[in-house]
């Protein structure tokens, strides 16, 4: 159930409140995070790993909910291509999120959790959380942040708006901003969860009744955007599941219906409805064009960072041209910079499979 998470990650305090774009300022913070690999004495092998929407800080850890690998686990660990032997390796939970960090479960200063009181927030927003708890951890440089999706629109904010922080900033099938398609798959995914009649304007955590179903929808739908239609028709076509012939009804006749349906209901387990809300939302938001008057390659002068950004050839979430739109503005602001697209059947969520070019790059990247 929605209502049961648990984190069993190392869970910091921030020391003071954190300002957000929205105005609003998020009191009592709490930063949940995993590392792994050892900080050298002089602290320049460090490496924050952020995550994506529905990810969360056990990048290598299994997760104590769920009890499946790291959701990065293939990537992340001694003698990997982010080797823990070499590097000190940070991955923290999002604010607003739903697994140890401040989000709509947590308890607001009444006692009661926050619900929809819980502020709106931004992916510069997050960022602030995360510069935060580096400061908190006593971590001025970073060697490399890395992100795919959300968490490479966290890596790019990073790199904007604190660009002293980073030697190395490697942005993964991710974008400088939302498109009008990216906030309709969200919006209907929003729909869903507030149509659920146990949603309860947001208030349903002690009910036992959580909007699993309208949950269950939004990631159904969220799911498809993460694939090709390439993969889709490879590993399910129209085969039917475990049946010879069509039902005539509305149960799941095809294998990709039990597999999405499957998707949904499994997402309700581990993570939060109101959760889902506000990243979303956050992500919608994000424009960083917008947020340095209107020029994407204002948003990286100044900076002394080196970049790296990959796109995969069947991401239609993200498409290479939205890579290459990040590319051209890095290249106007002088910034150095590599770019290459990969060809891989899965879709958006080829930056979270095997990818053995992904590898390649990656290492070569934390080499130079």
């Amino acid at each position: 159930m929605a209502t049961t998470l648990a984190s069993t990650s190392p869970n910091i305090r921030l020391p003071e409140p954190l300002p957000l774009d929205s105005g609003q300022v998020l009191e009592c913070v709490d930063i949940a995070f995993e590392t792994y690999g050892e900080l050298s004495a002089d602290r320049s092998n460090a490496i924050l790993i952020c995550h994506a929407l529905t990810m969360d800080q056990y990048v290598a850890n299994p997760h104590p909910i769920t009890g499946k690998p790291g959701w990065w686990s293939q990537s992340v660990g001694p003698g990997k291509v982010i080797d823990t032997d070499r590097f000190h390796v940070i991955c923290a939970n999002v604010i607003g999120s739903c697994m140890g960090s401040s989000g709509p479960m947590s308890l607001a200063p009444d006692g009661a959790p926050y619900g929809m009181r819980f502020p709106v927030i931004t992916i510069r927003d997050m960022v602030r959380g995360l510069v935060r708890l580096l400061d908190t951890l006593g971590i001025e440089r970073l060697h490399t942040v890395i992100g795919g999706s959300m968490g490479g629109m966290q890596a790019l904010s990073l790199a904007a708006n604190f660009p002293e922080r980073t030697e190395r900033v490697l942005a993964i099938a991710t974008t400088a901003r939302h498109s009008a398609q990216n906030i309709a798959f969200h919006e209907v995914g929003r729909q869903a969860i507030m149509a659920d009649p146990n949603w309860q304007d947001g208030n349903y955590y002690g009910t036992g009744k959580p909007p699993d179903a309208g949950l269950a929808v939004a990631r159904m739908a969220a799911h498809i955007t993460y694939l090709s239609e390439a993969g889709l028709t490879e590993k399910f076509g129209r085969r039917l599941q475990d049946r010879s012939a069509k039902s005539f009804g509305f149960d799941a006749d095809f294998q990709v219906e039990s597999y999405l349906r499957y998707q949904g209901l499994s997402f309700t387990n581990r993570f939060d409805a109101n959760s889902y809300l506000y990243i979303t939302r956050a992500m919608d938001y994000f424009d960083l064009a917008e947020e340095h008057g209107g020029r994407l390659a204002d948003a990286f002068a100044g900076g002394s960072a080196r970049f790296c950004v990959v796109s995969f050839d069947t991401d239609w979430l993200y498409p290479t041209a939205e890579s290459r739109n990040i590319v051209h503005a890095l290249n106007a602001a002088g910034a150095p910079v590599s770019f290459v697209e990969l060809s891989a059947p899965y879709g958006h969520d080829s930056f979270l499979l095997d990818v053995p070019a992904l590898d390649r790059v990656i290492r070569g990247f934390l080499d130079q």
